[in-house]
């Protein structure tokens, strides 16, 4: 399983993308904004290829009471999963989702229905993880505002 993730709009405080899952788009992404220093927890992952694995978070998993969705092998980073919130806030370095995103260039940008969000892209990967190799690329884009979706269909 290929699982894809577009970044598409840096604010001040997060970065927002697109995250597809076998080329079919699946939801929204929210992390935290580049730095050229890290910060831990405040510091978005490089662009790159990593490979996803389900691992237990002392920290996450009570909350969501399953293993998390855990990207492996990250330079310099340490404990980054996909999990819901709303704002880079909640990120935690980690990458959140949700069905629909709020821009801001001077505030937080925000994305919503995080938590059905998360449980279908949970569902969708984990299955994936479980069956074999499963990949997320991470890429800066810029793309046209004609080819960002406005809610996941």
């Amino acid at each position: 399983m290929k699982i894809d993730l577009l970044r598409f709009h840096g604010g001040k405080y997060d970065t927002l993308g697109l995250l597809y899952v076998d080329g079919q788009f699946a939801c929204f992404t929210l992390e935290d904004e580049p730095r050229d220093v890290k910060v831990a927890g405040e510091t978005r992952i490089p662009a790159g290829s990593y490979k996803l694995a389900l691992k237990f978070s002392p920290s996450m998993s009570p909350k969501y009471g399953h293993d998390m969705i855990h990207i492996q092998d990250v330079p310099g980073f340490e404990g980054i999963y996909v999990h819901r919130g709303n704002t880079d806030l909640d990120t935690r370095g980690c990458i959140l989702v949700g069905d629909s995103a709020h821009f801001s260039y001077g505030n937080r940008s925000r994305i919503l229905e995080s938590t059905q969000a998360y449980a279908r892209v949970y569902d969708i990967v984990s299955d994936g993880i479980l069956a074999g190799e499963t990949t997320l690329c991470i890429a800066s884009v810029l793309l046209p505002q004609s080819l960002i979706p406005i809610s996941v269909a």
